[in-house]
């Protein structure tokens, strides 16, 4: 079998703003879900001893906060990305009657950025149910008296968690949320069913033009092993600094 690689070399420019898109999409989901996955975190854990208070966090953080990890965790992204692309994105935005945006820059933006800002919100969305769970594995894994030794030196509970417990369990959350920022970089070449032009888009366009499969897709593949790579080998070196400041 001869490999034809001058199609991906004729394809090059493509491909490089397959590159673009992938990674921005992938740091710009990365960095809300983070803060998603910080407040709900937060939130999953937020209880009161007694009152209205225990029942208003019950009811009204955590039974919210829980759905919303069940459904996006229970669900496949696949799904995700079409159910906010072809029924949430146009409720939200049309140009007649669009319950956050309407008229001219409605239409506008679905149609030259629908793909980019729905496969955005599905991405950041799925990754903040995933984060979400690591912030509350993560705090639940320091020791109680901690926060209890900050409250007892005038600290508020906010305050206890901003200043001592949440820094403490970032140093342990930090691998798995690298494993998510991975994989959430791989699962980014789902949103090309909707017409995103990422990595997996450029692939299968060249791969459309030739009829030809495994120089497009190899590409890619190499493309996406070196990126991951990259990141590991990144999360790694932050992991040894944070080793080393503690010591």
């Amino acid at each position: 079998m001869e490999f034809r690689w001058q199609m991906v070399a004729e394809y090059l420019p493509l491909f490089v703003d397959g590159v673009k898109m992938t990674l921005g999409i992938t740091l710009i989901a990365v960095f809300f879900g983070v803060l998603i996955g910080l407040f709900m975190g937060v939130a999953r854990l937020a209880e009161a001893r007694h009152g209205a208070l225990k029942w208003l966090l019950k009811f009204g953080v955590r039974w919210p906060a829980g759905a919303y990890v069940t459904f996006f965790r229970g669900t496949p992204l696949f799904v995700q990305i079409l159910l906010i692309h072809f029924a949430l994105m146009p409720a939200l935005v049309h140009p007649t009657d669009g319950l956050l945006l309407d008229g001219e820059l409605a239409r506008e933006i679905r149609q030259n950025y629908g793909a980019f800002f729905s496969g955005l919100l599905a991405l950041t969305l799925n990754a903040g149910a995933y984060i979400t769970e690591i912030f509350r594995a993560g705090i639940q894994s320091i020791d109680k008296g901690q926060m209890e030794a900050a409250r007892s030196l005038g600290l508020s509970y906010g305050q206890a968690m901003k200043f001592v417990v949440v820094p403490q369990a970032f140093r342990r959350m930090l691998p798995p949320l690298g494993n998510e920022a991975i994989m959430l970089l791989k699962d980014s070449s789902l949103v090309s069913a909707i017409g995103l032009a990422e990595l997996a888009f450029a692939a299968r366009t060249v791969a459309g033009v030739y009829s030809r499969y495994w120089e497009p897709y190899l590409t890619i593949s190499f493309i996406y092993l070196g990126l991951t790579m990259l990141m590991a080998w990144g999360i790694g070196h932050l992991e040894g600094r944070l080793r080393i400041a503690t010591r």
